[in-house]
């Protein structure tokens, strides 16, 4: 981090110097690291949503422009030319691989696809209902255990990368198998990634799964679109529980609890469930939209508007294209559909959500193209860190690797009583 220029901070009579950090895109910085020391004072922030936690070179959001970048690359052209293979790797090298290493990766993911058979009677101790992300997060947990050695500076960190993402995809599909209450398949050697996954997923003694080719060009892109996105809420913890000096396993499982809430990652789920309701109760759009501006009605418009955004969510653009091919090729006809459509065009002719730019997000339309694959409701969060998983690897080895790296440690400006006189109670 090079200092470009100063800002001027005027408190009372007193005037403090802050450096700036200049950005090769997006916003520069004002590095406060040392105001505390020079001034006693800390800033406020509540949510941090102005507040860089660090510098990175993975991926950019200019939300007002509706730019998605990963290493420099358009979203658009990633989704439109690459597997999600390839932008895994992108992620974590810095590059896109060319053919030798693209063969290299591959093979190394096929390799690393099993786990280990003691594993296997973890999934056994869990009961049927468990929701699949808390079964994702405690068996990468237990990764730790069966593979201890990942470290900040281990040289095998490519195979400890692939070894990861490799295993997520079979331990995502034997959760669900387990809630099935069906025997897990096996992965296969002569599959690519996400034609694996859905085999592991659909394929059973009974039905053979039969991989359709745009099923599984729609997966690449999903995943893709999930891979990496700055700063959010669950790489944000990643890099926290990085910071302390965690290893891997236990950084991704933070960053797997996190992208579980309904407010990150949980939402695509409930785009779902709200979409169901609106069609359980008559599919009254308007009536949808009058609860959704009415601030004293508890509902809430879920896979609209977004943190960063404030134009229409470039991923959103791409999933929305997907339903227009991808369901009539597979012969579904979804009324969710239907309601998500309707939804979107009451929503962008409503000045309030016009006057607010509340835009579909990535959220709105990947639940309903999950589904007419086959995946279930309750794993929609599951694929949603299948696709992130890449990003949160880039990050930690990009944090730990870093040698500005300090533990996070945020300061609090307290409201609680001053001190007050401690009595004892009478204890006879």
């Amino acid at each position: 981090m090079t200092p470009t220029r100063l800002v001027k901070l005027q408190i009372d009579a007193n005037q403090v110097a802050l450096p700036m950090i200049k950005s090769t895109a997006g916003a520069d910085g004002i590095d406060i690291s040392k105001l505390k020391a020079s001034t006693g004072l800390v800033t406020m922030d509540p949510g941090f949503a102005n507040t860089g936690s660090c510098v990175s070179s993975i991926s950019l959001v200019d939300g007002d422009k509706g730019i998605l970048r990963y290493r420099g690359y358009d979203i658009e052209e990633l989704a439109a030319h690459c597997s999600f293979v390839e932008v895994a790797y992108l992620l974590i090298r810095g590059n896109l691989p060319n053919q030798q290493e693209l063969h290299t990766w591959s093979e190394r993911l096929n390799k690393h696809s099993l786990i280990h058979e003691d594993m296997k009677s973890f999934f056994n101790r869990y009961p049927p209902n468990a929701h699949p992300m808390s079964i994702l997060s405690a068996m990468v947990t237990s990764l730790a255990s069966f593979y201890p050695h990942i470290m900040q500076g281990d040289p095998n960190f490519d195979t400890t990368a692939a070894r990861l993402i490799a295993k997520v995809r079979t331990i995502a599909a034997f959760s669900y198998k387990k809630s099935q209450g069906d025997p897990v398949v096996y992965p296969r050697q002569d599959l690519p990634y996400c034609a694996n996954f859905l085999n592991m997923m659909f394929d059973s003694p009974v039905k053979s799964y039969v991989i359709v080719p745009e099923v599984i060009a729609a997966l690449n892109q999903l995943l893709i679109l999930h891979a990496d996105h700055e700063q959010n809420c669950s790489t944000s913890a990643v890099r926290l529980v990085a910071s302390s000096g965690a290893n891997l396993y236990a950084s991704i499982a933070a960053g797997i609890s996190a992208l579980w809430g309904p407010l990150h990652g949980g939402a695509n789920q409930a785009v779902i469930e709200m979409l169901t309701s609106i069609q359980t109760n008559g599919g009254d759009v308007h009536h949808v939209i009058e609860r959704a501006k009415d601030k004293t009605d508890p509902f809430r418009l879920m896979g609209f508007g977004h943190a960063v955004y404030k134009s229409y969510d470039p991923r959103a653009k791409i999933t929305k294209q997907l339903c227009d091919t991808l369901l009539p090729k597979l012969n579904v006809h979804d009324p969710l559909l239907e309601i998500a459509l309707e939804l979107e065009q009451a929503a962008l002719r409503d000045d309030y959500f016009v006057e607010r730019k509340l835009y579909p997000n990535v959220d709105f339309y990947s639940g309903i193209l999950y589904r007419a694959m086959g995946i279930p409701t309750n794993m929609l969060t599951v694929m949603f860190a299948i696709g992130r998983l890449p990003g949160w690897i880039a990050h930690w080895k990009e944090a730990t690797e870093s040698k500005d790296q300090k533990i996070w440690r945020p300061r609090q400006i307290y409201i609680g009583p001053t001190r007050q006189k401690f009595v004892a109670i009478d204890k006879r």
